[in-house]
């Protein structure tokens, strides 16, 4: 089946917001030792917790404008020969999901929120934000912050200079396909992932700075791919250093706001250096997701005009790698389909879909018992499925 790949997928500034500790945490631990306790949670505390990381940990404000941007009805979907509240309602008690929208051509067919979680809250989105620093990387190359996708990750970021990382292009970090080694596994805590926000903060450079011109070169740049959060938080330090913004501040200038985004969003800072974090983070309505999928739909445009590079248009949602399963690709930080569709997913059930075939966008928050699992990934499976046969019904 065409979608079949991105099931199998392992991973996923105006205010600063108080900070509250974590009721395991201790008063010693450090705010990376905290976010590093959020891939072992228990089940409660995801639940209640997800929707207010923002509040728990040092955030950036992404500014919403005056002007709202719609979400009109569409007709109701029938899922599955059910009314899509109620088919939607069991799907979502199975798989811990608290949230999902189905847009198509621009208007709401299917909406359901579960877990106790409102449509004025908003929810963290995990790697979902990894594709949205990409775009905002998209957006940096059109108003010239960025000279070129062959430009060399040293010459914006003098630290990385004698490090494996100093030649790598920005393509190739869009790409993930550095050739740095870097282990992924949430499950284990001595995993890379779990052990890059660990370390102390050293002569004012963000965690991943410091803990990525340590690794070692494992392949040659450009000829394997492997997945690395820590690599889309070096793309957001580089764009924040490119724009002299965070990349909270400039997703508000360039996007959120000129979109007509409906609430403000916030983006999780690095406490060694206060620069979001682009691998992860992002918390919004499950609304605004949906319109920030509206606006990929549509060429990522603004009244007419594109925001977004035509070099990063050109290969942003499209596969340029093998990955690790049969039809799945990756294209800049989004995950590609060989029907045209592609993906914004994070770990937990995290998930921003979009089919230009059936001008249709699917956003779900979730707070999955497990990062990932088999049956999980074949639940989402099953769902998009049902939501495509749905809207491909005749009326």
């Amino acid at each position: 089946m065409a979608l079949r790949w991105w099931f199998g997928l392992v991973a996923a500034c105006v205010t600063c917001l108080p900070v509250a500790l974590p009721a395991t945490a201790t008063a010693a631990e450090t705010i990376g030792q905290q976010r590093e306790g959020v891939l072992f949670w228990t089940q409660a505390q995801r639940d209640a917790r997800f929707r207010t990381m923002y509040r728990r940990f040092p955030s950036d404000r992404a500014a919403h404008g005056a002007s709202v941007r719609a979400l009109p009805a569409g007709k109701p979907l029938r899922i599955d020969g059910r009314a899509g509240d109620a088919w939607l309602a069991d799907y979502m008690a199975k798989h811990h999901v608290a949230g999902v929208m189905v847009l198509q051509d621009g208007r709401v067919r299917a909406q359901h929120y579960a877990l106790g979680f409102t449509p004025e809250e908003r929810w963290t989105s995990f790697s979902v934000a990894k594709s949205v620093t990409s775009v905002l990387l998209g957006v940096a190359l059109q108003q010239g912050y960025i000279h070129s996708l062959d430009d060399r990750l040293g010459s914006y970021i003098p630290a990385l200079r004698g490090s494996a990382y100093a030649d790598v292009t920005v393509e190739e970090l869009l790409t993930m396909t550095s050739g740095v080694h870097w282990n992924e596994d949430y499950a284990d805590a001595k995993s890379d992932v779990a052990q890059m926000y660990l370390g102390a903060c050293a002569d004012g450079e963000a965690h991943v700075l410091s803990y990525l011109k340590r690794q070692p070169r494992q392949w040659p740049a450009g000829t394997h791919w492997n997945y690395n959060t820590a690599e889309t938080d070096l793309l957001g330090i580089l764009v924040q250093r490119a724009t002299h913004r965070s990349l909270a501040a400039y997703l508000s200038d360039t996007i959120w706001e000129p979109y007509g985004m409906a609430a403000d969003a916030y983006w999780i800072k690095d406490e060694c250096d206060g620069s979001d974090t682009g691998g992860s983070g992002l918390s919004a309505t499950l609304a605004d997701y949906a319109r920030f999928g509206q606006f990929m739909l549509g060429g990522g445009r603004i009244d007419g005009k594109p925001v977004i590079a035509p070099a990063w248009l050109a290969g942003g949602t499209r596969g340029h790698v093998a990955t690790d399963a049969p039809n799945r690709g990756y294209g800049f930080l989004w995950w590609t389909d060989t029907d045209g569709s592609y993906a914004a997913i994070g770990i937990f059930g995290q998930m921003i879909y979009v089919d230009p075939a059936r001008q249709l966008v699917i956003a779900q928050v979730a707070s999955w018992p497990a990062a990932t699992s088999k049956g999980l990934m074949a639940g989402r499976r099953a769902f998009v499925e049902a939501i495509k046969h749905a809207v491909d019904a005749k009326p």
